[in-house]
């Protein structure tokens, strides 16, 4: 007996949103499908106490060794991928049919003089057209009753039918024009069976043609001004478009496909494909992988494609495989491919319909494996620890870098330029000491000095924290009074905890930067490196040549997602400030002039051209703008005429 809190997810990791869900045993055997509205909700309600389960719901996650999950963009294909499953892998815990029926299928029967539309279970019979599965008998039901309005196929069972007819009666479906009733004579037996015809045929999936002749009939209904006959034809048109709900996950065709999907960054990619054959999901694979430097999307579609079909031959290829990116050209691969089925395959980017909705199916479980991938490898204390000893040994340090900070400068060519501080505590990120730096010493573009700068503005902080909490006053504070990383009335102080290991974002001259900027206050208790992109070298003060760490190893691991944290904490703030400076205008230099006047000069003269040539009293005009105000705008903008507008393509000045 397992305890399911040794496979129970970490909190976050399982998606809020639709999808199905898999219990497998020590043998990965899957033991139970089921569906969800709400992945988190649902997948939460298994790992309580076990005594508050019913006791089959007990037994099976005791049974139980490991849960994963697919996730869906609607209900309605969780349903439909949960059928998929559960005729698939035939899971002990499952025990939805106790009568050992099969799941249900939409029949017509087109062996018989009046072909019948009915549920049907069991084997497959000849000359009987099936539609389906379908998880459930009442969607069956839902589905034909919207669409006997618009066909009005025979229902009855052939008693009920025999009675009809002897009577000469039709039953209360022929009344109300849901029945075409052929038990009475109303249509004859080959009408019935073309209605039937066409029944079948937009169960197929051959709907578009039918659909636009229906709505040609309402507009010529409504153009003889027929409206009662435009009216139910709306009607009908309406009930079918009901019926043609859309999934994702179930394609209408009868497709036999391979959708490849892929979720990358800078440093990995997680590769997911979903097996579709005869229309419907019949298995996923998935797998995540490092990314190689120079390696495209469409290098790494090859690559799954290779991996995936390498040992494949005959109908194991389908004939369709659907992936996000093409390689250049993709002839050679479409013909390997070609090959190992015997036949041609179609190897394409999908561009509308069905398929591009799968694939967006596809590419979200693809990102959520990545993300999964990626809270696994981060959160792991045993892989945690064992990166910070890796960085350890690597780096020659006296102990392990409980505390990493991290640098990095951005700038818009030599505009805007800022940098960015991100902290990681025992292997995680520590948000709550992000800190953002705007460089002030200079202008222009220069890397080096900046990181100097901000290195020295972050280490002249944390020495006056020392100051003001004693710590020069005496090596070791007294038990009774010891250094508080807070201030008296309890917010923490920033800046006040040391690292123990900078990491600088480039290689030897901001390294060398960074740590000429702590000698210079003094500081010889953190140890530095930096992390060049290029190679994903790690390079050290006063040394001429690198650190490699292997590609797989969980120190450089570490050491790329906090250099990668860092970008992005710099890249974001440098953007902030590039859109706040391109929105900035002639207004903004007005002296108490706020946000919600300006919209309203604005609204009222409609540019600032014409706020321009106003006069003081049609500007006192505008609502809530006084007459001091009013000067106070005139003399601005006076002040700050603009440059004359100049089309660069000709050279012609447009305005004065």
């Amino acid at each position: 007996m397992a305890d399911p809190s040794t496979y129970r997810p970490r909190p976050g990791e399982i998606p809020d949103s639709p999808g199905v869900y898999r219990f497998r045993d020590d043998h990965r055997r899957v033991i139970y499908v089921g569906k969800a509205k709400s992945l988190r909700q649902r997948l939460s309600s298994y790992f309580q106490d076990l005594t508050g389960l019913h006791p089959r719901t007990a037994s099976m996650v005791t049974t139980a060794a490991s849960v994963e999950w697919t996730v869906v963009s609607t209900e309605v294909e969780a349903l439909q991928l949960e059928y998929s499953w559960i005729k698939e892998y035939d899971p002990r815990f499952n025990v939805k049919y106790r009568d050992d029926k099969s799941y249900p299928s939409l029949a017509v029967t087109m062996n018989e003089e009046f072909p019948r539309a009915q549920v049907m279970r069991g084997p497959k019979r000849k000359g009987v057209r099936y539609f389906g599965p379908y998880a459930h008998a009442w969607a069956i039901r839902e589905t034909v009753d919207l669409l006997l309005r618009v066909f009005p196929v025979r229902t009855c069972s052939a008693g009920v039918f025999k009675r009809a007819r002897d009577v000469g009666r039709p039953c209360l479906l022929g009344y109300i024009d849901k029945c075409s009733a052929p038990c009475t004579g109303r249509v004859t037996a080959e009408e019935h069976r073309a209605l039937a015809e066409e029944f079948c045929d937009f169960m197929a999936g051959r709907t578009g043609a039918y659909l636009r002749r229906l709505e040609q009939q309402m507009r010529e209904a409504s153009e003889a001004m027929e409206y009662e006959r435009a009216g139910r034809l709306r009607d009908d048109i309406e009930a079918l478009r009901r019926a043609l709900e859309k999934n994702a996950v179930v394609l209408a065709d009868a497709t036999d496909a391979d959708l490849i999907a892929l979720a990358e960054d800078e440093l990995e990619a997680a590769v997911q494909i979903f097996h579709v054959r005869g229309g419907r999901v019949r298995g996923q694979r998935g797998w995540v992988t490092d990314r190689v430097e120079h390696v495209t999307t469409a290098d790494l579609v090859e690559s799954a494609l290779q991996q995936l079909y390498g040992e494949e031959r005959g109908e194991s290829v389908p004939k369709e495989v659907l992936v996000p990116a093409l390689p250049e050209p993709p002839e050679p691969l479409a013909e390997w491919l070609g090959e190992r089925r015997g036949a041609r395959v179609s190897l394409r980017v999908p561009q509308r319909g069905d398929k591009r909705d799968l694939m967006a199916t596809v590419q979200r479980n693809a990102q959520q494996a990545l993300a999964l991938h990626k809270t696994k490898r981060a959160s792991d204390l045993t892989t945690r620890s064992r990166a910070l000893e890796e960085i350890t040994e690597a780096l020659a340090l006296d102990s392990a870098p409980l505390r990493i900070e991290c640098f990095d400068v951005s700038h818009l060519q030599g505009e805007d330029v800022v940098a960015s501080m991100v902290v990681f505590e025992d292997g995680l990120a520590r948000k709550s000491e992000y800190r953002r730096f705007q460089i002030k010493g200079f202008s222009g573009q220069d890397d080096v000095r900046a990181m100097h700068e901000v290195v020295s503005r972050r280490f002249r902080r944390y020495l006056r924290e020392r100051e003001k909490t004693g710590e020069w006053a005496v090596e070791e504070p007294e038990e009774d009074t010891p250094a508080s990383p807070r201030t008296e009335d309890g917010r923490p102080r920033r800046f006040a905890y040391p690292p123990q290991l900078v990491v600088v974002d480039g290689g030897q001259p901001q390294v060398a930067a960074a740590r000429r900027a702590m000698d210079e206050l003094g500081i010889d208790d953190v140890a530095v490196c930096g992390l060049a992109k290029r190679l994903e070298e790690v390079w050290l003060p006063g040394e001429d040549d690198p650190v490699i760490l292997p590609r797989s190893s969980e120190g450089l691991y570490l050491l790329q997602r906090v250099r990668d944290e860092a970008h992005r904490f710099a890249i974001r703030y440098q953007r902030g400030k590039r859109s706040q400076s391109i929105r900035r205008g002639p207004l903004d230099a007005v002296p108490g002039l706020g946000e919600t006047r300006k919209k309203a000069l604005l609204k009222h003269f409609g540019s600032v051209k014409r706020l321009r040539t106003a006069t003081v009293e049609e500007i006192c005009e505008v609502p809530g703008v006084g007459r001091r105000t009013a000067e106070t705008v005139v003399a601005a903008l006076a002040g700050a005429r603009s440059a004359p507008a100049v089309n660069t393509a000709t050279g012609e000045i447009l305005e004065d």
